[in-house]
């Protein structure tokens, strides 16, 4: 999601600056370069060694270094980067920014740069609310700097409220976001992926075979268009992708209310291979077997169709609708009808007979089915699939 961006980090003088480290790898990660500026007190909690291991770059501390006055100086490493990072931005930081001042290499870069700048507070509940510190955030977003944060929760100093810096994970995805560019940049799309467990008793459960990794495919194909994505995920074992919300569930029940809960969107993508019923009867403990040799009889329902519940969905349904088709024969006709009785604008049909490998495997072969017919492509793996499909979507989006 961040192929070729830059990001200059500025670490503030916190307990939460030891979060900028797994930032910084997290950036790496997902494609971006980080340079980062410690200031005088954030070296009191990192050193600019772990930082430097951790990003591959220089960094710098000091306004005042004259070789890098003379190398890189303040105006070109604010000039550098596509975005400027704050993380943690202290009540002082935050106080300098709104003030104009530049006193050191961090208020300095900020005063002098052109880039967009995202802020993540850290501080004490009651720095964080007393009225000097909220007229600053006044100012701050008037000047059009952008803020995350900061979550609620427990202090490091014992006390309990807002103040605490928002994680390095919602930090990356916020600047992905401000970052986003492309054909999806300002769209929002959803997409479910993995198998559903609907559970018969503690232990045991009721699931496809999906591993998750074509709908993880699909999400990180959209963000890398400049979307904003709804990830919902059942209990799938790829991981999600980064730069997109997760909303992590069990059943297709909760697939539902978190589908609907996400929604406005432009789009939605059904990729998840949900379960088609549940047990009404799920035991609280362990069924044991009992020597009478036969098994427990089950009370079943079927679960709510996600994909046909959103598909005719009437106001507020997605202009488009993307529904999967998993098929072991017929695929093409299976797929024909499925995508008239659910109501859906795609079907993307693919063959999940064993012999394919393709479920659970890193492979696909898919034919998408819109209005005008089948459009089959040849079997490629599941990011060149995703990538395939994202651009679809977009051209059919703009």
């Amino acid at each position: 999601m961040l192929h070729g961006k830059r990001i200059l980090l500025i670490v503030g003088g916190g307990i939460a600056a030891f979060k900028s480290l797994e930032l910084i790898r997290m950036i790496r990660k997902a494609g971006g370069s980080v340079t980062p500026v410690l200031t005088r007190a954030a070296q009191e909690f990192v050193t600019p060694l772990s930082a430097s291991a951790l990003a591959a770059e220089k960094v710098y501390t000091d306004l005042f270094d004259l070789t890098d006055e003379a190398e890189m100086g303040h105006i070109e490493l604010s000039r550098s980067a596509d975005l400027i990072v704050v993380a943690p931005a202290t009540a002082d930081l935050m106080a300098k920014m709104a003030g104009g001042h530049a006193n050191d290499l961090a208020s300095t870069i900020l005063m002098a740069t052109d880039a967009p700048v995202l802020i993540a507070p850290a501080m004490n509940v009651r720095m964080w609310l007393h009225p000097a510190n909220q007229r600053n955030v006044v100012t701050l977003e008037g000047d059009g700097v952008a803020r995350i944060g900061p979550d609620e929760g427990d202090m490091a100093c014992g006390e309990f409220g807002p103040g605490r810096m928002s994680e390095p994970q919602a930090i990356l995805e916020s600047i992905v976001t401000q970052l986003a560019e492309g054909p999806l940049a300002g769209k929002h799309v959803v997409v479910t992926s993995g198998p559903t467990h609907e559970p018969i008793d503690p232990v045991r459960y009721i699931a496809n075979r999906s591993s998750g990794t074509q709908g993880a495919a699909i999400a990180s194909a959209l963000a890398g268009l400049g979307a904003k994505v709804t990830f919902v995920t059942g209990p799938a074992t790829a991981p999600p992708p980064l730069g997109v919300e997760v909303v992590k569930v069990e059943t297709a029940r909760q697939m539902l209310t978190a589908v609907q809960s996400a929604l406005p969107a432009d789009a939605a993508v059904f990729a998840a291979a949900v379960a088609d019923w549940y047990v009404t009867s799920a035991s609280e403990k362990k069924i044991k077997k009992d020597g009478s040799g036969n098994p427990p009889a089950f009370e079943m329902a079927e679960n709510p169709d996600i994909l046909a519940t959103v598909s005719q969905m009437g106001e507020g349904r997605p202009a488009l609708v993307v529904g999967f088709a998993a098929e072991t024969d017929d695929v093409i006709a299976h797929a024909m009808a499925k995508r008239d009785r659910k109501g859906c604008d795609w079907i993307v049909a693919n063959d999940v007979s064993p012999e394919t490998g393709i479920m659970g495997g890193d492979e696909n072969a898919v034919t998408v089915i819109d209005a005008d017919g089948a459009d089959t492509w040849p079997r490629a793996t599941k990011d060149q699939v995703a990538r395939r499909l994202a651009s679809r979507i977009a051209d059919a989006l703009t």
